[in-house]
């Protein structure tokens, strides 16, 4: 008696298993293979927007040159030099500053792709080039196809040569980390949509009011510095 009461609540437990998780593993294929499709749509479509993650100046002074070429691309770097300084870098390559914005919310590599993906999508971005150095990859390439690719977002590397200590230290332990937590976010990003208020378009950066600071940069040798007080 006490034996067939065991299995037919085991038979109870099994359907109502089946019952709750055979729809979210539908759901999650039919996901899966339309996520895929887009992918697959985004990859043969133009670069549509430009991702520089900070860490380098190397890559602020690469992509003014890309503003140059290509006007009409928006970019977006996320965490990188002070705002002035980045002017400073644009007006030294005579490049536009209305189609670039500057995010600073990220504290982090997981953070570029966290806060950036919000803003990429508003957009309406499909193909980006990520710009980053070799220094460090492969994880910021895992996390963007990973966080970006689950909105059906594209990301090639555009790779930028440095010299002298990286700004990107890389580990094992560290790119695995970020690997979980960004298939966790990858998951939860479809629900939840992360805010940043430090979000500045470079063509309306108060200048003046930086150089009324005494603001400094880094890398001075690089910087034209007059070019940003008294262009």
């Amino acid at each position: 008696m006490g034996e067939n009461l065991t299995i037919r609540r085991n038979k109870k437990i099994k359907k109502i298993l089946l019952l709750v998780f055979l729809p979210i593993i539908s759901g999650l294929l039919v996901w899966l293979v339309g996520n895929t499709i887009l992918l697959n749509s985004a990859a043969k479509a133009p670069v549509d927007a430009y991702l520089v993650l900070g860490g380098s100046i190397k890559r602020e002074i690469y992509i003014a040159q890309i503003a140059k070429k290509y006007p009409e691309i928006p970019i977006l770097i996320s965490s990188g030099s002070a705002e002035p300084c980045v002017v400073g870098l644009f007006r030294q390559a005579n490049a536009p500053l209305d189609r670039v914005w500057l995010e600073y919310c990220s504290k982090s590599t997981f953070g570029n792709f966290f806060f950036s993906l919000p803003i990429l999508e508003k957009w309406g971005v499909k193909h980006i080039k990520l710009v980053t150095s070799r220094t460090h990859l492969p994880r910021a390439k895992w996390l963007g196809q990973i966080i970006l690719g689950s909105h059906g977002i594209w990301v090639e590397t555009d790779i930028i040569e440095q010299k002298g200590i990286p700004g990107n230290r890389e580990s094992l332990l560290k790119a695995g980390l970020d690997v979980i937590r960004s298939l966790m976010w990858a998951f939860a990003s479809q629900f939840i949509e992360p805010k940043c208020t430090d979000i500045a378009k470079l063509s309306e950066v108060n200048v003046q009011k930086w150089c009324d600071s005494g603001f400094k940069c880094e890398h001075k040798r690089e910087l034209k510095l007059h070019l940003i007080c008294n262009p």
